[in-house]
């Protein structure tokens, strides 16, 4: 194939994250690699890295950029959604409480997915309610496997901590009560993309008074069931 756009710019940038696909590389070795002139290399990976296509590892080295996981989970946001909603119903149904699916933006999470609990007292939310990053179950998965600099952020308005967080990884699932709202408790578990990447994150959320303060003792192995199906679509349909 053909990798010459007749743009210049263009094609240099895209010798520079082809080259980033193969794993970490050094300045030194994407010049090898790219055989563009070092000062070139140098400019393009920093303008990639300010808009977050390209990032560093631990040593230093240049990586691809979270925007990449980022632009997949959005091409996979459609059959997310379509297949959210049988999974959601099961969900409520086998827990007695509404259900809902989560995507982060930015410092804020948007509901794109929702089934009610049909009667009696349930925690409604319809689809395209943004909530807060603060609190809550589900934004506590969103930001658990996040990048260290998203977190630091995150957790300087939180009701939560970093050992919080922390407690979500070993677990794999999150629970909260009278955390986003008085008289409301949660559970959420991630949905995980190609890429070993979080994506959403699945709900459950009802009156505390029935969930009780520690609603994952019941309810954590429905909402992990339920993450696992809708991650398995994506893994299935990528």
């Amino acid at each position: 194939m053909d990798n010459h756009s007749g743009v210049g710019v263009i094609d240099k940038a895209a010798a520079i994250l082809s080259a980033l696909e193969n794993g970490p590389a050094t300045l030194a070795e994407l010049v090898t690699t790219t055989h563009l002139a070092r000062p070139t290399v140098h400019r393009l990976a920093i303008a990639l890295e300010h808009h977050r296509l390209v990032g560093r590892d631990a040593s230093g080295a240049f990586i691809l950029g979270t925007r990449f996981a980022q632009f997949a989970a959005a091409v996979g946001e459609d059959r997310l959604v379509g297949a959210a909603l049988p999974v959601l119903t099961v969900l409520r149904d086998r827990t007695g409480e509404s259900a809902q699916l989560y995507r982060r933006h930015g410092s804020q999470r948007i509901c794109i997915a929702s089934v009610d609990r049909p009667v009696g007292l349930r925690d409604s939310i319809p689809v395209g309610t943004t909530m807060t990053m603060a609190a809550g179950s589900a934004a506590k998965v969103l930001l658990a496997w996040e990048q260290p600099e998203v977190v630091h952020a995150a957790l300087a308005t939180a009701r939560f901590s970093a050992a919080d967080l922390a407690t979500v990884r070993s677990r794999g699932f999150a629970e909260s009560t009278a955390e986003r709202e008085a008289g409301v408790s949660s559970v959420s578990a991630p949905v995980w993309g190609t890429g070993g990447t979080v994506i959403a994150a699945v709900s459950i959320s009802g009156p505390a008074e029935r969930l009780t303060a520690t609603p994952a003792m019941v309810h954590s192995g429905a909402v992990l069931d339920a993450a696992r199906q809708l991650s398995d679509v994506l893994v299935r349909t990528q």
